[in-house]
């Protein structure tokens, strides 16, 4: 792939993604529909109760319709690619499916935390069986360490990677703009690899989530027209987790995704805490809620993280080349 093409899936996925948004969000305003904020949130986040949500079924659309027409014009549908978009569909569909519930069956809860965890589960087993008939041996590579057998440990790391990772994204979309501007920078250092490693198929599917990501930022930035909801993180949480397994690299996302990992630990450890010590470590987890306790406005937390996000996922690249 010539470095002109690379554009052309970026491209197809924003246009795709920047004009089916304004009819998405016509509707939900249409139907009166949008986001409930949670009562134990920061109180200036009330504003944005009624926002539309559910954003990320177009960003995904966009994903999905870029990725099937550049892997069959490029000969790249392989069972990489089509497992990394099985990957992209079931996480979306269990997000999709809890924010319906919320939204349009007026539930303060979707799913619950139970019936979401069976449904990634069965969606990491059935990744592995499909990984499983490609690979002859189950092995993670560690910088310096090298290569380490797992055998049938794998499957179980697997599932921990992408359940982890996909709740993990799903936490941190918390404020306007942020998980859409993180992940434009994961997905881009995926690129990165993938490209390195002549993964086209990887590389495709990489490109064509920062062009859906790139034109959902145009909504998505404070003061967000519409939220990217469950279907949108847990989608591509799991996505991120599937790439880093695909391209043999995963000790990479704990770095990559150093932003993702701080907030789901931040939780971790105020719920522990509090258990424990009846006292919060956070003034509020996850993490980002804390700085916004702290006095600072949504953009300079964005900033912040982004730029932490850059960082790490630089220091990835030196690590690696």
């Amino acid at each position: 792939m010539e470095w002109t093409q690379v554009f052309l899936p970026i491209a197809v996925s924003f246009a795709i993604t920047i004009n089916v948004m304004p009819f998405f969000i016509g509707y939900f305003q249409m139907k009166k529909q949008g986001q409930q904020i949670r009562e134990e949130g920061p109180k200036w986040h009330n504003v944005k109760a009624g926002t539309p949500t559910m954003g990320g079924v177009v960003f995904l659309f966009g994903i999905f319709v870029t990725s099937l027409l550049s892997g069959a014009i490029t000969h790249q549908l392989t069972p990489t690619l089509l497992g990394l978009l099985f990957i992209l569909f079931l996480y979306g569909a269990i997000g999709f499916l809890d924010d319906f519930i919320k939204i349009f069956k007026k539930r303060n809860m979707g799913l619950t935390s139970l019936q979401k965890l069976i449904a990634q589960v069965v969606g990491g087993i059935i990744f592995f069986l499909v990984l499983s008939q490609q690979a002859s041996t189950f092995v993670v590579t560690l910088p310096v360490i090298g290569e380490i057998s797992l055998g049938l440990f794998y499957g179980l790391f697997i599932i921990i990677w992408l359940v982890g990772f996909s709740n993990a994204v799903n936490l941190t979309d918390g404020l306007d703009g942020l998980v859409a501007g993180l992940g434009m920078i994961s997905f881009s250092t995926y690129a990165i690899i993938a490209w390195n490693q002549a993964q086209l198929d990887v590389l495709l599917i990489c490109l064509a989530t920062i062009g859906g990501l790139l034109g959902f930022f145009l909504f998505n930035k404070k003061p967000a027209k519409i939220f990217m909801g469950d279907v949108g993180s847990l989608a591509l949480g799991g996505l991120l987790a599937g790439i880093s397994i695909m391209l043999k690299q995963e000790w990479t996302l704990l770095l990559i995704g150093f932003v993702y990992v701080v907030e789901t630990a931040s939780v971790m450890l105020q719920v522990a805490s509090f258990k424990l010590t009846g006292k919060r470590i956070f003034k509020m987890a996850p993490i980002h809620h804390h700085f916004e306790m702290l006095g600072w406005s949504e953009w300079k937390v964005n900033i912040v993280f982004w730029i932490i996000g850059l960082i790490m996922s630089t220091l990835t690249l030196v690590i690696l080349y």
